[in-house]
């Protein structure tokens, strides 16, 4: 049995209330429970609120959204029933905004667009496809080049559509793999595993008191690619 340590994750609380936790999820980390029964976020944060909480019975928190287990950054959980469906409906509207940083290998050849395209997925990865093929679906991001960080272009990506791998396969097709990314044709790795990329900034309407939140996520301190 895994033993989680309620105190050890206070330092990457980012946002918490009656209704929403937002964790600053490291690198390496699932969001939730696979089936493998390996250390997840979601578990590490349900044992957080029951101490911090007290709470001695079961604790209801949810996922409202995933990231990798190779990226870091925001991951919001519903706390309540109520909130969670608003969640899930906000998300399904589009009425959230979800930016992340990157780091990417290559020269861009633009500073600045908007990329398009149909993707599908299989075998835990990504692929870019033709309109109309079989499962595809249309994924759209747009990105800026913020300043290098070290000597790796950084970019801000402001995802528009949430698929499978989308950041990571559609950064590989335009010739600018994210670093650490062997997946995705990137040629640095990190001895972690970890990629460059990170959840940035999180833009939601909070569930109950409608008013508009900004959760945002440092880089995480113990990184190989952001200091």
């Amino acid at each position: 049995m895994i033993n989680y340590v309620a105190s050890e994750l206070d330092p990457l609380i980012l946002f918490a209330d009656n209704h929403l936790l937002a964790v600053n999820k490291p690198a390496g980390l699932l969001t939730q429970d696979s089936g493998t029964g390996l250390r997840n976020l979601e578990d590490w944060a349900r044992e957080w609120v029951r101490v911090d909480k007290n709470k001695p019975g079961d604790v209801f928190l949810n996922a409202v959204h995933r990231i990798d287990k190779v990226v870091s950054g925001v991951v919001l959980f519903a706390r309540t029933s109520k909130a969670l469906t608003r969640l899930n409906e906000d998300i399904r509207k589009r009425n959230c905004k979800k930016i992340y940083h990157c780091l990417v290998e290559g020269q861009l050849k633009k500073p600045a667009d908007t990329l398009v395209h149909w993707m599908t997925h299989e075998n835990h990865r990504a692929r870019i496809c033709r309109e109309g093929q079989k499962g595809a679906q249309r994924a759209v991001l747009s990105y800026r080049k913020l300043p290098d960080i070290g000597k790796f272009q950084c970019l801000e990506i402001n995802l528009e559509t949430g698929r499978y791998h989308q950041i990571r396969a559609q950064l590989a097709a335009m010739g600018n793999p994210i670093a650490g990314d062997e997946k995705y044709g990137a040629r640095q790795k990190s001895k972690s595993g970890d990629i460059a990329l990170h959840s940035r900034e999180l833009y939601i309407t909070h569930p109950t008191l409608k008013e508009p939140i900004k959760i945002e996520a440092p880089y995480p301190a113990n990184s190989p690619w952001w200091f």
